[in-house]
């Protein structure tokens, strides 16, 4: 096995802390969008984990939205959720929050608890990829996995990009390298 740079081997061993038995992989091509990442991996953008920091404006608090890389998070819809307006986290309000830059921020393992949602799309997918920590860095996990390690809230929050879409049938991948896509109509109850 491969040495892991500093930022993913922390991030491994945080990991390891929480009882997850996924590997990180750190991919000799860019990870920091969900594009590239699909990419990288071979699997579709909607299987990739976005972790987007926004801030609270009254409170001033930062939120974690884990949503999916086909999706963009509605800013209005997340603010009924919090209970207040947000914005846009900037660059330098993530690193001081979660203590990783923009790109490599992985759903847990941050520098402060973070208050944290998970957008029910990810529950279609059997298996999904997140950032591990740096912008070349990930690793696999259930969605339920996933709700248990960060104690996310499952909500509403995201709508599919302009000309994105969720696949009803799964994108030509790497066995083994990435679970396709559940149909919506097999949905967990919530």
């Amino acid at each position: 096995m491969e040495q892991l740079s500093r930022g993913s081997a922390r991030f491994a061993e945080e990991l390891r802390r929480l009882g997850v038995t996924s590997d990180v992989k750190e991919m000799p091509e860019s990870t920091r969008s969900a594009a590239e990442a699909a990419a990288a991996l071979g699997c579709n953008v909607a299987q990739i984990v976005k972790s987007l920091i926004f801030r609270s404006v009254v409170a001033d608090e930062a939120v974690l939205v884990l949503a999916s890389g086909a999706d963009r998070v509605d800013e209005s819809r997340l603010a009924e959720v919090v209970g207040e307006q947000v914005e846009k986290a900037t660059g330098k309000f993530v690193r001081a929050r979660t203590g990783f830059a923009i790109g490599g921020v992985p759903p847990v393992g941050h520098a402060q608890p973070l208050v944290t949602y998970l957008d029910e799309h990810l529950l279609d997918h059997a298996l999904v990829w997140a950032a591990a920590g740096t912008p070349r860095a990930v690793f696999s996990i259930k969605p339920a996995d996933l709700i248990r390690i960060t104690s996310a809230k499952v909500v509403a929050v995201a709508t599919a990009q302009a000309g994105g879409h969720r696949p009803s049938a799964p994108a030509p991948i790497p066995p083994r390298q990435c679970e396709p896509a559940r149909p919506s109509w097999s949905r967990r109850a919530r």
